[in-house]
């Protein structure tokens, strides 16, 4: 995929805007997944710990026999893990089990706000990033408040929050305050889990019109949009196709059109509560 676009975090590197994420991939099936990811063109992983799958990550890795600054790594504090200690701990683990000396990117995967601990974590997280131990950090699944809080008690901006992001829930608000702040919007479930998203009219309609497929006109959506996007199948004919967003560019009324499919419907839980 050498015509993959890239963002340029807050930090100066650079993540490459589409990605493989291996949520609810079986950690048996992990490594020949990712592998076949791999030689579809992916070269950015989206796993976590909470996941438990990292292991299976680094297996292909490992085996894939490309340089390893040619792979972009994230990976994600699991909840019960938060804490200043028991977050540098958990990082630890996560570094043996994906076989790396440092990861790309490191996330908070929930504020969990209600335990009042996500900013003696996010101090960790700046300590693991001073000590070169992940290129840049992040956060998953936080709110404006959450935001505020970081910024008015922390010195260090997160390079991307990652948040659940399809033509239902565009986060309009969420992304203007990204873009006001430079933190880079990565959209989780960027297909809507492939539910009645892609039976939309008005996405079947645009994707006759491009002679392409409906999931790939929703993820070029996403790029026009300069999110980050991380589409998750475990069919190689899917992982390949969802590479192909590259060689057409929707129209600015076509990007328009798909965003007046927003109607508030969340498929993931609510960051104010979960975790």
């Amino acid at each position: 995929m050498s015509d993959v676009s890239v963002i340029r975090l807050n930090n100066g590197v650079e993540i490459p805007q589409l990605g493989f994420g291996v949520f609810q991939v079986p950690p048996a099936e992990t490594a020949q997944i990712v592998r076949t990811a791999f030689d579809a063109g992916y070269r950015h992983i989206d796993t976590a710990q909470g996941y438990a799958n990292e292991e299976g990550v680094g297996q292909a890795i490992k085996e894939s026999g490309l340089a390893r600054d040619e792979i972009f790594v994230t990976t994600k504090l699991a909840n019960p893990r938060q804490g200043y200690d028991e977050a540098l701990r958990a990082f630890d683990e996560s570094l043996q089990k994906l076989g790396l000396d440092a990861v790309d990117l490191f996330l908070i995967h929930w504020p969990r706000a209600f335990a009042g601990q996500f900013v003696e974590t996010w101090k960790a997280f700046e300590k693991i990033a001073s000590d070169g131990r992940a290129r840049a950090i992040g956060v998953s699944n936080f709110q404006v408040p959450h935001l505020e809080r970081l910024a008015a008690e922390t010195g260090t901006v997160p390079a991307v929050n990652q948040i659940e992001l399809h033509p239902y829930l565009p986060q309009t608000v969420l992304r203007a305050y990204h873009r006001q702040h430079g933190i880079a919007t990565e959209a989780w479930s960027p297909i809507g889990k492939g539910r009645d998203l892609l039976g939309e009219k008005i996405v079947v309609e645009l994707a006759e019109k491009y002679g392409k497929t409906p999931a790939q006109v929703v993820l070029r959506w996403h790029l026009q949009l300069d999110n980050i996007v991380f589409p998750k199948s475990v069919t190689p004919s899917r992982i390949k196709e969802n590479t192909e967003i590259f060689d057409f560019e929707l129209s600015a009324d076509d990007v328009a059109t798909i965003s007046t499919l927003e109607n508030g419907t969340r498929l993931g839980p609510d960051p104010e509560t979960f975790g």
